[in-house]
């Protein structure tokens, strides 16, 4: 990949929220997981912990997104535009039919700084996000599931763990992914007051 193809990839990258009922490859999933875990982690503690659902567990998680949905959504309809709004409602009571959830957990401990931890968790959502769009994949990274996290560790069975119930596993987001069904547009990027540079 050449420096021009790498920045037309990040610019092509589109969160999805509709997908084709597809299931991807077990070795595609494996490779999309692999590059989560190629980014940079604070002490190289490389903390992530990533849970994959699929298959029945997966349609039993829909009573959970429908859940989180009522935590969001009278901040959506304030912000989004009525046919937007309603999509979006769409895609919390079916997922968009994306067949593959990944939840991504930080495994926090006192030998490195909270934000450090969950901040090298997130850069390899971001690799997933890039891998799956060179995969042919769409995903959508959701922070919904944050608003029932007790009823998503529990579900997960995370909250049987030992490092769980020393109150070291936190669930950070979750992620759909699937083959794309549609081809949304991607919101202009804001770059007005973004950055200051001091010289």
């Amino acid at each position: 990949m050449n420096k021009e193809e790498f920045y037309q990839l990040l610019e092509a990258r589109r969160s999805i929220r509709k997908y084709k009922p597809d299931m991807p490859p077990r070795e595609v999933i494996e490779r999309v997981l692999a590059a989560g875990m190629q980014g940079p982690s604070g002490k190289n503690r490389q903390n992530w912990r990533y849970y994959v659902v699929t298959g029945k567990k997966r349609d039993e998680y829909l009573a959970y997104s429908q859940k989180s949905w009522l935590g969001i959504k009278d901040i959506l309809q304030q912000r989004l535009k009525p046919s937007l709004y309603q999509f979006t409602e769409r895609f919390f009571f079916t997922l968009g039919d994306a067949p593959v959830l990944i939840f991504c957990y930080s495994h926090n401990t006192p030998d490195e700084r909270y934000h450090t931890s969950i901040g090298s968790v997130y850069m390899g959502v971001e690799n997933m996000n890039l891998a799956c769009f060179v995969e042919g994949l769409g995903c959508c990274t959701m922070g919904a599931p944050l608003e029932i996290k007790e009823d998503v560790d529990k579900f997960l069975g995370v909250d049987q763990l030992p490092e769980y119930k020393a109150g070291e596993l936190e669930l950070l987001c979750g992620m759909v992914i699937g083959y794309p069904d549609h081809a949304p547009p991607k919101a202009p990027r804001q770059l007005e007051g973004r950055v200051t540079w001091l010289a």
